[in-house]
């Protein structure tokens, strides 16, 4: 599924599982990330937050690309996953503790991952091309005690929303997923896709 512009996407993201996706998928792309504070901040509600950290990973990736990408580049496509859990976002956890806790607070209950993506071309300021948010259902398995602290201590979390990598270890807490599995992990493959495909762009 190559890109049918000469010059690839711009992926805004440091996100080796987003890289795989677009790889997995065919899509050519240079990657150019940005850091931007993804703090949530008091009383903002889900939707609100994604839409904001999008556009503000948007406008840093397009202050940073080089004059000839930004002349270029077929699209710039930026990305963020929340995990919510009864309203509430949970980010990536300060440190082991607060993944363990948030591995129970998810045992044996249902909860919500969404990603926002946004493509938009190279120029700073114009507007989007796409955006979207993509809802998955996931539910997580009772916990035997230790499990959720066993987890936690791999590591394997610690940079990711929730405290967990679907993909990963956490395979194993999880009882059913409705919607997009690739979603949980940080791009929804066939979403994007269509929107690519809409916009010509593969």
């Amino acid at each position: 599924m190559p890109a049918h512009t000469s010059t690839p996407l711009v992926l805004g993201s440091a996100s080796p599982r987003r890289r795989e996706i677009l790889q997995l998928l065919g899509v050519a792309f240079t990657a150019c990330a940005a850091s931007v504070d993804e703090s949530v901040r008091a009383g903002e509600a889900v939707d609100a937050y994604l839409g904001r950290v999008t556009r503000a990973k948007l406008e840093a990736v397009r202050a940073g690309l080089p004059p000839e990408l930004r002349a270029s580049a077929a699209a710039v496509l930026v990305a963020d996953t929340s995990v919510v859990l009864d309203g509430v976002i949970l980010g990536k956890p300060a440190d082991e503790r607060e993944g363990r806790a948030m591995i129970e607070s998810l045992a044996g209950r249902a909860h919500e991952v969404r990603t926002r993506f946004v493509l938009a071309p190279p120029a700073g300021g114009a507007a989007a091309l796409h955006d979207e948010t993509v809802t998955t259902r996931v539910v997580f398995r009772a916990l035997a005690p230790g499990e959720a602290a066993a987890y936690a201590a791999t590591g394997e979390g610690t940079d990711k929303a929730g405290g967990y990598a679907a993909q990963g270890r956490a395979a194993a807490f999880v009882s059913r997923i409705e919607g997009s599995y690739t979603n949980v992990v940080g791009l929804p493959a066939c979403e994007l896709v269509v929107a690519l495909r809409a916009l010509g762009l593969v």
